[in-house]
């Protein structure tokens, strides 16, 4: 069985492309589910999948996030990653769904969970808004909130790779990506084809699709009144290959294969090659100290 990819919420999973990829689980919160309830899930999930990717939300209650951490300390497994996206919640849905498609693909689970840092870099997220005002995880300058309280404002605002903002009318545009991509746009309570006609123009996208919008996007961008968008690579092959030429390296404490400069599943740093392997003794050290 390939490594399972978990979920705090139903709304990150988004309907598979085809019919080899498979669905994430969906973890319940703490007022939904009892601890042993959840410590037996999870068990569950390891020994039927040996290995269990959780990516979550940086927006994640915290009660939840908590769970999260109980359950991986409780079971003393580090079969079990933990993974925070800071991508806004349609994006983290399009992350999730990259690594649900390449979950059977053959990557060892310490590439699969690493991949997802990786894969984020390549995610052109945002949203048009009608407000900035409660905007919070996108630096919004004092112009920008003036016009807010202006009727009829619109701004186009870019997440990531990297922040931007932009007003709506303007001669401003957001930066896009430089490779093909496939754009997934999830209305809100404000009507608009800007997205659809003029941005996915400026991007030259291949494709344009419409999804559900996440429940938690409003409270994620400060206003209900929004059109969230999120830019990706469509093609499994280009991820596939993407993710296979990036340079592996095998986890001095639990001997996994990674990408990256940490194993997702225990914590622990790569060393640099020249550095000589770490004494048992530091290593027992280190310990106390790896994230559970």
């Amino acid at each position: 069985m390939p490594t399972v990819i978990a979920v705090t919420s139903a709304d990150l999973v988004l309907p598979p492309p085809d019919e080899h990829t498979p669905t994430a689980h969906v973890l319940s919160s703490p007022d939904q589910q009892p601890l042993d309830a959840a410590l037996a899930e999870m068990q569950l999930l390891t020994e039927q999948h040996g290995y269990v990717v959780v990516l979550y939300p940086s927006s994640t209650p915290a009660s939840l996030v908590r769970r999260l951490h109980t359950v991986r300390s409780m079971l003393e497994s580090d079969r079990i990653a933990l993974l925070e996206t800071d991508l806004p919640p349609l994006a983290t849905a399009i992350l999730v769904l990259q690594l649900r498609r390449l979950s059977v693909c053959g990557f060892s689970p310490g590439v699969l969970g690493a991949t997802a840092r990786l894969l984020a870099h390549y995610i052109y997220a945002g949203a048009l808004l009608n407000s900035v005002t409660r905007l919070d995880h996108v630096p919004v300058g004092l112009k920008s909130h003036a016009k807010s309280w202006v009727p009829g404002s619109q701004f186009g605002v870019l997440a990531a790779p990297a922040p931007r903002l932009i007003r709506i009318g303007g001669t401003d545009t957001l930066p896009g990506p430089e490779f093909p991509t496939r754009l997934l746009c999830a209305p809100g309570r404000l009507a608009s084809d800007w997205v659809t006609g003029t941005l996915a123009p400026q991007w030259r996208v291949t494709g344009v699709d419409e999804a559900r919008l996440p429940e938690d996007s409003p409270r994620w961008w400060g206003t209900g009144k929004l059109i969230e968008f999120a830019a990706a690579i469509p093609e499994i092959s280009v991820l596939y290959q993407l993710v296979g030429s990036v340079r592996r390296d095998e986890c001095r404490w639990c001997g996994l294969e990674l990408i990256g400069d940490r194993c997702v599943f225990c914590s622990s740093p790569v060393m640099p090659p020249e550095h000589p392997d770490t004494p048992a003794a530091d290593r027992e050290a280190s310990a106390s100290g790896r994230a559970h």
